[in-house]
Parts: C-alpha cells; sequence; structure tokens
C-alpha cells in the first residue's frame, strides 16, 4: 500500500460515488497471495518534508471517511493476507466477504511501530479489548476466528469467494438506491452519538424516507404482490 495506490483508491472510489449506474463497490486483491499486506515500508519513506509526509500519512484516514460517504454499499472480497493497513482497509468496508485461507493481523509492533490509522475501523468492527490484543501482540488471526469475532460477514471456500460475493453484491444491488443511501448514511450518522442525539436524527431520517418515491412504490409493490420497479429517487 503505497500513497500512490491509496490515492487511486481514493480516486476510484469518487469515480464509483458520482457514476449513479454504480450500486455497489467491491475492493479486492490482485492475485491469490493477499488482499493486501500493508504499507509499503520502504517506498513510503520517499524524501519529501515532515509537514508533507505527515499530511501523506492522513491519505489512508482520507480514504476511509471516502467510504463511509460513499451512498452505496461496500464489499472487501478477502484472500490470503489482509495485514496492518491492509486489514484497516478491509475493515473499512461494510461487509467482508474471505476465502477460508484468509489471514487478519496488525504487525506493526513488531517492527517498533503501532497501527494508529486502522485503530478506528478495527474498533468499529469487533470488541475494543480484542483490537487491542491484536495490535499488542501481532498475532494472525484466520477467518474461521475472524467470523466468531465478528468482523467477517461470511468465510467460504476458495472455490466459493467469487461467486458469494457476486451474490453478495447483486443482493445489495438489488435494493432501492435512494433509500440504501440515506439508511447506509443514518448509520455511520449515529455510529458515536449518544442515544437521544441518535434518535433525534433518525426520527428526522424516517420521516424523509417515506416522503421518496421509492418509498411509495415499496409499499404499492408489496401490496400488489409485485417486484418493486425502483426509480431511485
Amino acid at each position: 500500500m503505497s500513497w500512490d495506490v491509496i490515492t487511486g483508491l481514493r480516486k476510484a472510489a469518487a469515480d464509483a460515488k458520482a457514476d449513479a449506474d454504480v450500486r455497489v463497490l467491491v475492493i479486492t486483491g490482485a492475485g491469490e497471495q493477499a488482499f493486501c499486506a500493508g504499507a509499503d515500508l520502504t517506498g513510503m519513506r520517499g524524501d519529501a518534508g515532515f509537514v508533507e509526509t505527515h499530511d501523506a500519512r492522513g491519505e489512508l484516514a482520507r480514504l476511509f471517511h471516502d467510504f463511509w460517504d460513499l451512498g452505496k454499499p461496500t464489499i472487501a472480497r478477502v484472500r490470503g493476507y489482509a495485514l496492518a493497513g491492509g486489514f484497516g482497509l478491509a475493515l473499512s468496508c461494510d461487509l467482508v466477504v474471505a476465502a477460508d485461507d484468509a489471514q487478519f493481523g496488525t504487525p506493526e509492533i513488531n517492527v517498533g511501530l503501532w497501527p494508529y490509522m486502522i485503530t478506528v475501523p478495527l474498533m468499529r468492527s469487533m470488541p475494543p479489548k480484542k483490537a487491542l490484543e491484536l495490535m499488542m501482540t501481532g498475532r494472525r488471526v484466520k477467518a474461521d476466528e475472524a467470523e466468531r469475532l465478528g468482523f467477517v460477514t461470511k468465510v467460504v471456500s476458495v472455490d466459493e469467494l467469487d461467486a458469494e460475493t457476486d451474490q453478495l453484491a447483486q443482493q445489495l444491488a438489488s435494493k432501492s438506491p435512494a433509500i440504501m443511501k440515506l439508511g447506509r448514511d443514518s448509520f455511520y450518522g449515529v455510529w458515536d452519538s449518544n442515544a437521544t442525539d441518535a434518535l433525534h436524527y433518525l426520527h428526522t431520517m424516517l420521516t424523509l424516507n417515506t416522503m421518496t418515491e421509492d418509498a411509495a412504490e415499496g409499499i404499492a409493490a408489496f401490496a400488489e404482490k409485485r417486484d418493486p420497479n425502483w426509480k431511485g429517487r
């Protein structure tokens, strides 16, 4: 994961957000060995100044926000290693489908670093003390344990990975894009809120939802026992 890779992912997310025909974004690694093995520790040093380098290190956080603000579902398709920043990248997605050969971990502690930037997606995806244990020990988590901890949506065999990911993406893409955006935005919008503020916000969002054409269409289709014809508005 180099600066160029992160910037490229941000551009891909922006393109997907702007394209009305895109309903779901799937993130995956090239090849069969890894989803992403983390930062390029040597290639990311460069010869930039301190302030420029400090700002560039925030690019991963900006990528996480790009995904959370996308307004469309995101799926991480994980085969092999998802380590360090790659682990955080996977958990910044809404859902994670993993092959049974997947391994997750935060090995930064072993080279005198700490996984600072991925702390938020890790703590949002599993019990905080479990995330801390992984960050302090640097140990690897296999796919079956990852599913038990709750940060992997589903584990399948390597041969089933593509089909399972495609099926999930198609299921998500079949929903109203307008309601998916409103609902998903609401989910992330209340994540860190207290109950009172969250319920006030969600009350407003419920009213907005009921005013959309797709809500009216969905209710009509249910009453008429037919599939809805979503307009995305």
